[in-house]
């Protein structure tokens, strides 16, 4: 009988980089996308631990829909939240393409029973289709963010700019009141978030150049031109009738000035003011007596 060979590292442990032969992302072990410290957190804390051990891509999506929060490590100690916890679970078992897309257009039973015939390349923020876990939305553009490669990354995640509900998302020792489409930008603009450092992004006008990426058509294109032709044409139209205005209100101002400055220099000198007509009468009276 030969004997077991304790030496050798277990090829499906995912966490031990000697002898891991499974799924790869990004040409190396999934667990390298974490740092260190981050998955030494994750794999003492309780909720790694208890809820989850056995999780496939089914029962990953139950425990992502009870999510109430988003974040990555709280307190001084560095606690990792169950939405760390849950990314780095789906690290671990690498979905296939198609599962991480409904985990983006998650939807239920009833809902996918009247739109099975609808186009999947419509938006995936068009009516009916937002579905009722936002935290399973967010959690999915995370791991697309970490696993995937960069033109994929912008066409999936930049639909989901348009999606404007509220979620919490916990900071070191506060909650937060944030949007999916925030989130969703910063995921697509910085290089830490959650407490995970990512990898360097491509910027987008790099990959237009490269003709990887057809220009982005922003929903707000459209009005923001309206807006720019509104103030052009008013801007043409009363320009002048500003400037003439301006410029009598202006000289009307230097007037009175100049007015009360010559009142003020007046009654400083002790000389009483007199009205105009008042000294046309007295120059006449005075001309009578003398003839």
């Amino acid at each position: 009988m030969a004997k077991p060979q304790f030496d050798r590292a277990d090829a499906g442990a995912m966490l031990d980089d000697r002898g891991y032969r499974g799924p790869l992302v990004r040409n190396q072990n999934p667990a390298l996308l974490f740092e260190k410290g981050v998955r030494e957190r994750i794999t003492d804390s309780y909720y790694w631990k208890e809820q989850c051990f056995g999780l496939n891509a089914a029962t990953l999506c139950d425990r992502a829909a009870d999510l109430k929060f988003l974040g990555g490590t709280t307190g001084i100690t560095g606690k990792p939240t169950p939405f760390l916890c849950l990314a780095f679970k789906m690290l671990q078992l690498v979905p296939d393409r198609e599962i991480i897309l409904e985990y983006l257009n998650f939807r239920e039973d009833d809902d996918e029973a009247e739109e099975a015939d609808a186009s999947k390349e419509q938006d995936l923020n068009a009516a009916g289709k937002l579905g009722n876990f936002k935290y399973l939305r967010c959690l999915a553009a995370f791991y697309i963010r970490l696993a995937w490669e960069p033109v994929d990354i912008y066409k999936t995640l930049e639909p989901l700019l348009t999606d404007y509900r509220k979620i919490k998302r916990r900071l070191k020792d506060a909650f937060t009141l944030t949007h999916v489409d925030q989130f969703i930008d910063d995921l697509l603009t910085k290089d830490r978030i959650c407490g995970t450092s990512l990898w360097k992004l491509p910027s987008r006008a790099n990959l237009e150049d490269l003709d990887m990426l057809d220009p982005r058509e922003s929903p707000l294109e459209g009005e923001v031109d309206e807006l720019d032709e509104h103030m052009d044409q008013r801007s043409d139209g009363s320009a002048p009738s500003y400037a003439s205005t301006s410029y009598d209100s202006r000289s009307r101002s230097r007037s009175r000035s100049r007015s009360r400055s010559t009142s003020y220099d007046s009654r400083d000198r002790g000389e009483p003011i007199r009205s105009p007509s008042r000294t046309r009468h007295g120059s006449q009276s005075s001309s009578e007596i003398r003839r």
